[in-house]
Parts: structure tokens; sequence; C-alpha cells
């Protein structure tokens, strides 16, 4: 018998065929309803594998789609009906995704804070630090110490109004600071905290970075990366309980996670909250309604931060958020958690693919949104960056497997070639949240 030797994406390029994709798709979609077989998935890429090579194994090669097409017809002649189910359901992402550009579609999601959108732009303006060209200008003439002031202060505004309006709402017993990977959640939530200290309110932190599943549980792809960016990627259930009993004034022992060593231990750490007092949660999926599910919505308020920076850059286009997160992950993982900066750019694609799906459409359920990005940033970043995304830009220009490092890279390479580097951070105050990320924070959030 022949045997399958490559697979035709979608937009025409040749890949190598591997059992390991099909194998951690399945997992993938097993994981999305609860399941966390991996042997079982292996299985059914094996009969998948065996399948491809009896249909178009005399080709040697298949389409995308006819691959997927085995893959629901094994799942479901094994029974395995709800992950098929959530392996459609993927499917239908991936299409989108190749026919309409992420940042397009978000456009037309009804889930841009444009209020809040259109206040930064004004802000921006008013500032002259809405084009690069703007912000070179004032940095030509010495005023980068008065960027990083004016630009802290109107964050530091921001989050003060939440704590207000937090503060003068009756029957608040949780607040959640949700947000997408690297906009400021952990600087965020203690210098909210702070602030809600001085209105009287005592606070109970609740980490649910503690609650994550085991590291080997997570989807894994050919190259070895893990997929630990998902709701899924926690423990859902228990978090929910936990929050419940809490409530209720009873002691719980939440699980304490270690990162090094991708292990949970469950019953470790005790908490009580008490009836004057509310439950503070730092979560990525913070808005996730599984999380709070059955927690009277009163209860609850809810804080969502970005990086929506209204900066023009090149082609006269507005920068991108993600992008701006990319460059904070790199540089903070690479300080805190041994990650290298290349490892970030390789696994961003699932970073957006989960914020697509579970963080951005929730937008528009917080009570509150801090923008957190800062126009410094940008200089900030050039000295420590940019010769790396010029390496990966020709690294991956020919690699067909990693293309979406490789226009990450092209487009963020073009931006900080644009921007007049700053190498002295020192006008940057230890209390400013982008030390949570080039380092110097004088909070402890590592």
């Amino acid at each position: 018998m022949s045997t399958l030797t490559h697979v035709i994406k979608r937009d025409g390029t040749k890949v190598p065929y591997t059992k390991a994709r099909i194998a951690n798709a399945i997992y993938r979609a097993a994981v999305a309803v609860g399941g966390r077989d991996k042997h079982r998935a292996e299985e059914l890429a094996d009969q998948v594998t065996d399948l491809l090579n009896q249909t178009y194994g005399s080709k040697r090669f298949a389409a995308v789609e006819e691959i997927q097409d085995i893959v629901e017809k094994v799942l479901i002649e094994n029974g395995h009906a709800k992950v098929a189910k959530a392996y459609i359901l993927y499917r239908a992402e991936q299409r989108m995704r190749h026919r309409v550009k992420s940042h397009e579609r978000a456009t037309h999601t009804g889930n841009i804070p444009y209020k809040k959108i259109w206040e930064t732009y004004v802000w921006a303006v008013d500032h002259n630090v809405h084009t690069i060209h703007q912000l070179n200008e004032r940095i030509s003439k010495g005023e980068f110490p008065d960027i990083v002031k004016e630009s802290d202060q109107a964050y530091e505004e921001d989050i003060q109004t939440a704590a207000e309006i937090i503060a003068n709402r009756g029957g608040v017993r949780i607040v959640i600071v949700a947000g997408p990977s690297s906009s400021g959640k952990t600087t965020t939530t203690t210098k909210l905290a702070e602030y809600l200290k001085t209105k009287g309110l005592g606070l109970v932190e609740l980490n649910v970075d503690n609650y994550f599943f085991d590291l080997e549980l997570h989807p894994k792809d050919e190259f070895g990366d893990y997929d630990f960016e998902t709701p899924q990627a926690l423990d859902l259930e228990l978090i929910n309980e936990h929050i419940r009993q809490l409530l209720e004034g009873r002691e719980i022992l939440t699980p304490r996670y270690d990162f090094k060593s991708g292990k949970r231990t469950l019953n470790q750490i005790s908490m009580r909250v008490e009836k004057n007092e509310i439950i503070l949660i730092d979560s990525l999926h913070g808005l996730y309604s599984a999380m709070t599910a059955g927690i009277r919505p009163e209860a609850i308020f809810r804080v969502y931060i970005e990086t929506l920076l209204q900066m023009k850059g090149p082609n006269n286009k507005f920068i991108r958020w993600t992008d701006l997160r990319l460059m904070r992950r790199m540089v903070r993982d690479s300080l805190h958690r041994g990650y290298a900066p290349e490892q970030t750019l390789t696994h961003w694609h699932y970073v957006r693919s989960a914020e697509l799906q579970h963080i951005i459409p929730a937008v528009n359920s917080a009570d509150y949104i801090v923008n957190g990005a800062v126009p410094y940033e940008l200089p900030i970043m050039q000295p420590r960056l940019l010769d790396y995304f010029r390496e990966w830009e020709q690294k991956y220009a020919k690699d067909p497997r990693r293309a979406d490092a490789y226009v990450r890279a092209k487009r963020v390479r073009e931006l900080l070639e644009m921007v007049t580097p700053i190498e002295d951070d020192s006008p940057i105050p230890p209390t400013s949240h982008i030390r949570e990320f080039i380092g110097g924070l004088v909070y402890d959030v590592h």
C-alpha cells in the first residue's frame, strides 16, 4: 500500500504529512469537551492515517479539507460524537481564518470597545503621539520623560476610575481583571487592590494560575509546543466550585501549580473570605462564563484591560495591539521565565487563537475597560528586539509551516525600524506597569 507523504494547505503550499498533527487535532477537540486521553487520540490518529493511505496513498498527497473529512468520519464511527462536533467547530474556525484576516473579522463582530478607543485616540492627538513621526519628534526634543509621565498618569486615572465605581456599587463580592496575554493584568490587579484598600474594602486574592492542569495534559504540536492558552487549560469546574464555597464563607484548599515542573498539587493553600471581603481574580480568561457560572451577575465586577494604542505606523496604518503584547511577552518571559524570545514568536498563533475565540468575544461583558498601552514602550522595545525580528524574518521567509511567525516578524521589524530607540529606561518609574515586562517593577508579580 502506498503512503501519503504531503498535505496541500488552503493557500496551496505543500507540507509533509505527520500523524502527530492529526493526533494533536483530535486531542485538542477532546480537551474542548472535557476529555484528556492522549493514548486514545493517538489510536484514532492511526486509524485516520491508515484510511488516508488507502484513499490517497497512490497520489502521495491530499488536500487539508480531504484529510479533515477522514478525521470526522473516524471520530463519528468510533462513537466520539462530542469530540467530532468540537473538531467540526475547530475546522470551521480555520476556514474562516483563511477567508478573512483576523483584524478585519473582529471589526465586524461588535466586540471592539469603540468608545474607549475614541477616548484613547483623542488623548493621543492631544499629546502629539498619534503617529510614530510625532513620537520620534517629541523624543528628539528630549521629551521622552514627559511622555512617560503623561502616559502613566492616563493609565493610573483609568484604574482609579474603576476603583471608584466598584466602591460605590453595592453588593460586589468578586472583582475580576481580565484581558489578553501581556496586556498588563497583573500590575493592574495590584494597583486596583491598592486603590480599593484606600476605600476601606477588604480583599482576598484567588490565584487561578494554580488551577492549571498538568502541562503534559495539554495538546502538543509537531514542534513539541504545548497549547496552554485556552480556557480548558484551567480546571474551570474546580475554580467555580471554590468561588462558590468562598462566597458561602467556607474554607477551601486551593491547588499549587509549579510552572518549572508543569505539575499541579491539590489541597495546598488555605483560603477563607469574610462577608465584608471581596475576592480578587487576575485571569486571562476571567470573562469566560464557565469560571463564574451560577454566581449572581450583580456580585461580579469585571475589568478588561487591552493595549489600545492609537498610533499610526508603517503605511499610515494603526499599530496592531497584538504586536505590542507580543514584544512585551518576549522580553518578560526571557527575563523571568527562561523562555527564549523566538519561542514566544512561534507560540503566538496559539495565543491569538485563544484570544479570538474565548477572550475578545466577551469584551462587551466587561463593566470597565482600561487602556494598558503606553506610547513610550515602542522606543524601549526597539533596541531590545529589532535585531531578533530581522533575523526571524529571514529565517522563516521560506518555511510554509512557520508562515505566521514570518508575517509577524516582518511586520514588527518594519514597525521598529521606524522608531527612535531609547536605551536608557531610567525615566520609567518602578511603579509603571510596563516594568512588569522590562524589569525593575516595585511590585512582586512574577
